[in-house]
């Protein structure tokens, strides 16, 4: 009985987030935001509409967008739309940031704009570097550190023992940003340098009756493959990259697809999500955290900021829905003001919700994967893929009601959740 009644109200919370194209599909679209999370947080939401030709010839413009039509919310406010670039014919996928407004239904109309949406949230090749960065309108959001990166002069800084974990590294996030310029995250550490800001690896990567460290950068390293996708657009920029592990930097033993997606910012802040695809090449692949209760998974290394705070929540087992979310805020560099970045856990996760690991003398704190005790067994062929959210803010850390809000809109049915393409990573 307990758990026809768990089933019954999961099922209730899940639907009351669910879009619903009206009647007249290819002209309007409603989004039911009962309890108002999307438009409260201005959450990324996403949708397939079923265009006409005229619409159609407005999005190949980029001056396909909504208006809100009717209710409290309405307003002749046009709301960009960033559309697939590669879908043809009249069903087209597309994202935008739900407007703030009142819980309930919402009720907007495509319609085209007078100019083109400006592609503010750009993803492109730094010229010196060729690492890739996002930016949002101009400033720096973050870099994806794609192509291999040398310890150079940090091998004379680190001291003698330190100096096996100073190896070439590359498939990372550094430096992320705050809404200020502020660099949130650290690399080469003269402590740990092998922490390298935002990556997802494990310290425990078996093959076969061998153990390597694609944490600390022994035996398995993840290299690039050269096949890399770039988006920009008036939403979101984003980068799909793929890369392979390579045992003892020579055999291939996984290959890894990431997706890094950074909107624009918000009153909220900016919403970054992350999505991994992971695939064995070869049996006998398995992974799991330190001594199999510690770190691993997502890896998160902050500067260490002033006046520093962590905070971590997971609701109890028995919570219909189970949030988990983290935060970590203080002042960063000069800039004098506090901010912070929001991990929300995807719920969807295998072993979710995955452990909190912190280590407040390093700025660390992580979601783990997979649950403490285990050994997540990769199959050959068939796919790991792991999910989160990131939310970069200003001022301290989110209230827990705003977070709650921030982690519904997440999960809700009409969110917009990077996804992998079949065909997978094109040239």
């Amino acid at each position: 009985m307990r758990a026809t009644i768990k089933f019954l109200v999961s099922l209730l919370l899940t639907s009351l987030l669910c879009p619903y194209p009206s009647p007249a599909a290819s002209t309007r679209w409603t989004i039911d935001d009962v309890s108002g999370a999307l438009a409260q947080t201005e959450a990324p939401v996403a949708s397939v509409a079923q265009l006409k030709k005229s619409q159609v010839a407005a999005v190949r413009r980029g001056r396909l967008g909504l208006a809100e039509t009717v209710g409290k919310s309405a307003s002749p406010t046009m709301v960009p739309v960033q559309w697939d670039p590669a879908a043809t014919g009249a069903e087209r996928p597309a994202v935008w940031l739900m407007p703030s407004g009142t819980a309930g239904p919402r009720q907007f109309e495509w319609r085209a704009s007078k100019a083109s949406f400006p592609a503010i949230m750009q993803a492109a090749r730094d010229v010196a570097t060729r690492q890739i960065d996002i930016t949002d309108n101009g400033k720096p959001v973050l870099r994806y550190n794609y192509k291999t990166v040398e310890p150079g002069e940090m091998l004379d800084k680190v001291t003698p023992g330190n100096r096996i974990y100073t190896r070439a590294r590359s498939d990372y996030i550094h430096p992320l940003y705050g809404l200020d310029g502020e660099t949130l995250t650290r690399d080469w550490s003269i402590d740990h340098p092998h922490h390298r800001g935002i990556y997802w690896a494990w310290p425990e990567v078996d093959f076969g009756t061998n153990r390597g460290d694609l944490h600390a950068l022994q035996k398995v390293f993840a290299r690039p493959t050269g096949k890399v996708r770039m988006q920009s657009g008036p939403v979101f920029a984003e980068i799909e990259a793929e890369n392979e592990w390579l045992w003892e930097d020579r055999e291939p033993i996984v290959r890894e697809q990431a997706i890094i997606r950074a909107y624009r910012t918000t009153a909220q802040g900016r919403v970054v999500d992350l999505a991994f695809r992971f695939v064995a090449l070869k049996d006998g692949v398995t992974l799991a955290r330190r001594g199999t209760e510690h770190y691993g998974g997502l890896n998160v290394r902050m500067a260490t900021p002033a006046s520093q705070d962590i905070s971590v929540h997971t609701d109890p087992s028995n919570a219909v829905p189970r949030r988990a979310w983290s935060d970590l805020s203080g002042v960063f560099g000069k800039t004098g003001t506090a901010s912070g970045l929001s991990v929300f856990q995807f719920p969807q996760n295998p072993d979710y919700p995955g452990d909190w690991i912190q280590y407040p003398a390093l700025s660390w704190c992580q979601p783990t994967f997979p649950a403490a005790g285990t050994r997540y067994a990769l199959p050959r062929g068939k796919p790991l893929e792991l999910h989160f959210r990131l939310l970069i803010h200003s001022g301290a850390k989110p209230a827990d009601d705003l977070a709650a809000k921030l982690w519904d809109a997440y999960q809700a049915t009409a969110a917009a959740v990077t996804s992998f393409r079949a065909s997978g990573v094109a040239e």
